[in-house]
């Protein structure tokens, strides 16, 4: 599977982005599709995931702003992110992997196959 992520820029502190991930190849109907973020000095973190039913799992600090989509016709994923803080400042990172597994099992970077390149969202004041 490859990933293409896009969609990162400059936004103000409670403005909004759409960060959209373009995926091909051996993408199955049980194909898994998460969302991390990595800021320098720090270790990639998981932000939010869509299993293959269309279940979803956020990290609790973009919990209730973020909304995390996938439209398997188009072969894309999306990551809606509202109410942006200084502290979401990071690249972001989409990720796959095939599995029937509930939504809430995928948060560790670990279990991910494919990557996608990162797209950089800085957030300012």
């Amino acid at each position: 599977v490859q990933l293409q992520a896009s969609g990162g820029g400059l936004v103000q502190a409670g403005g909004s982005l759409r960060l959209s991930c373009a995926f091909s190849g051996r993408t199955f109907n049980n194909l898994v599709l998460g969302w991390f973020r990595q800021t320098p000095g720090k270790e990639r973190e998981f932000v939010a995931v869509i299993s293959w039913s269309g279940s979803t799992h956020y990290a609790d600090s973009v919990k209730g702003r973020f909304t995390i989509a996938r439209d398997i016709a188009q072969n894309t994923g999306n990551l809606q992110m509202n109410d942006l803080k200084l502290e979401d400042t990071a690249v972001y990172y989409c990720a796959a992997r095939h599995s029937y597994a509930p939504a809430w099992t995928h948060a560790s970077e670990n279990l991910y196959d494919y990557w996608g390149q990162g797209t950089l969202v800085t957030v300012s004041s």
